[in-house]
């Protein structure tokens, strides 16, 4: 079984925090990146042999990946970045399936019989294993994962059409203004979670006629779904059906594709509950990462924290944090308010600052007295205002 995850997406709809970074990249949770939940899904079903394919101001992204997923080499496994490379002209990948197609060398090394293909910038905890198991039970040449949502929702992503019979694909369509709905589930849609595992003959054919069509896109999704959809070869595995060990009913099922600000921010305000609605703390299935060297977290000067996550290495020096997450080496000084917000690495906010519904990205300083979201108007004159009103403030940016 070889790996691949599909990582250089440039993520427009999250700049600033991709203006200098790739999407997978960008950091989540206090501790992580976000190509650290696919990486995580597959290293614990034991897929061990995984290339990343990486594109779009990729160097953080690579570092790392290199640094942080270290396999054992004596025994074959390995993770690895792999850039795009030109191997057939000088032009970069123009589409998640041209980036397969140019790195099918990978594929011809390895010799296997399957090749999981996984999206890169998902938060979620999956056991590949059981779509594997599906996808040879059924014969299939290629099987989606599918989750479900409601019709409304749907129309951003692929949806999936699939028979009342069977879990066969009867139809594939790229964000369809009317989604077709779920057999014997009217308001429900499949949508396609950018998880697919292919019977490796299958996606060879596939790349090259796709490669020989001057009109493709040259997308997964776009166009070869829908031609192995036409000729039979595509089934549809449920999320739903998913179990991973340690899980609860709480965080059973959980997706978020955060793909724009305000579902960059949800999905952090999904971990701070007292129950949290997506659970960091599984060790069944712990997500991986390479923890940075700092001491723990530090309250003095009567600060404190509620309802929120802090970093390695931050100190809260009398000021006051609250439904929030921290990363680790950010600081907090006297005086000051942070709420409903997420400050990555080391942010500083200063003395009687009010910081609200905010994201902060690296090492974003905000000066004694400073207000970032109290007043939207203020704010959109300086910084990116999302449509849900989160104030979104660029690596480095000195207020």
């Amino acid at each position: 079984m070889l790996g691949i995850v599909l990582a250089g997406g440039e993520g427009k709809r999250l700049m600033p925090l991709t203006a200098d970074r790739a999407k997978p990249a960008v950091p989540f949770g206090g501790a992580y990146r976000l190509v650290d939940f696919v990486l995580s899904n597959l290293v614990n079903a034991s897929y061990k042999r995984i290339c990343v394919l990486t594109q779009y101001k990729s160097h953080s992204l690579d570092r790392h990946i290199t640094t942080t997923w270290r396999m054992s080499g004596i025994l074959g496994d390995y993770i690895t970045a792999v850039p795009a490379q030109q191997r057939l002209g000088p032009r970069w990948y123009t589409g998640s399936a041209d980036a397969i197609f140019q790195s099918l060398n990978l594929v011809y090394d390895e010799k296997p019989d399957y090749v999981v293909v996984f999206g890169a910038d998902h938060v979620y905890r999956m056991d590949p294993r059981d779509m594997v198991e599906q996808h040879l039970a059924t014969g299939a040449g290629v099987t989606v994962a599918g989750i479900r949502m409601a019709r409304e929702g749907a129309s951003s992503f692929g949806v999936i059409e699939q028979s009342p019979n069977d879990t066969k694909v009867l139809a594939f369509h790229e964000k369809p203004a009317d989604p077709p709905a779920v057999p014997g589930s009217p308001d429900q849609a499949f949508v396609s979670m950018g998880n697919y595992v292919f019977t490796t003959d299958v996606l060879i054919e596939a790349l090259r006629i796709d490669a020989a069509d001057e009109t493709s896109l040259h997308d997964m999704g776009g166009n070869i779904l829908p031609m192995l959809t036409e000729q039979g070869l595509t089934h549809v595995y449920d999320f739903d059906n998913n179990h991973v060990p340690g899980e609860t009913d709480r965080d059973k099922g959980y997706w978020r594709d955060v793909g724009t600000l305000d579902s960059y921010y949800e999905a952090h305000m999904d971990l701070v509950s007292v129950h949290p609605i997506f659970n960091l703390y599984n060790r069944h299935w712990p997500i991986l990462s390479d923890a940075p060297s700092l001491p723990p977290a530090k309250f003095v000067e009567g600060g404190n924290a509620h309802e929120s996550m802090i970093g390695l290495g931050s100190i809260v020096a009398g000021g006051h944090v609250r439904n929030s997450v921290v990363s680790f080496d950010v600081q907090v000084r006297e005086g000051s308010y942070v709420e409903g917000a997420v400050l990555l690495p080391g942010s500083r906010i200063g003395r009687n600052a009010v910081v609200r519904n905010a994201i902060l990205d690296k090492n974003v300083i905000v000066p004694d007295g400073a207000t970032i979201g109290v007043d939207l108007n203020v704010d959109r004159e300086r910084f990116t205002v999302s449509p849900g009103g989160i104030v979104a403030i660029g690596k480095g940016t000195i207020l």
